[in-house]
């Protein structure tokens, strides 16, 4: 091997070992939605560990790519359709409730180093 195909390699590597981290995450997250209480989801997260680790010593790239691309699919497929989000988060219940203030007050934030005068 070169060491630009030995380059490429590692880089090719590098890409999917950060796509299905990505993957696991949105996956671990999604079921976290689909649980109704928190001993449903440790089973649910083991089982989907399971599926990771079934696949970790596969070397061939474009195998590992295949996988990839089907995880994907199948996490696009059995996504939540309302997922969780919290409350003060964009898309949230409390995101942005309080309004502005109106026009003339000032907030000033000191945070303890007022003046004693």
């Amino acid at each position: 091997m070169s060491i630009t195909s030995t380059a490429a390699f590692f880089a090719r590597r590098a890409a999917q070992k950060e796509r299905v981290q990505i993957l696991y995450r949105r996956a671990l997250r999604d079921t976290l939605n689909w649980a109704v209480h928190r001993h449903l989801f440790y089973d649910d997260a083991s089982n989907l560990r399971e599926r990771f680790e079934a696949n970790r010593h596969v070397e061939n790239l474009d195998t590992i790519d295949r996988l990839i691309e089907d995880g994907e699919a199948t996490y696009n497929k059995w996504r939540h359709p309302d997922p969780y989000i919290v409350p003060w988060a964009p898309g949230g219940s409390k995101f942005t409730r309080n309004p502005t203030p109106p026009e003339g007050i000032e907030i000033v934030y000191d945070y303890g180093r007022e003046d004693n005068n």
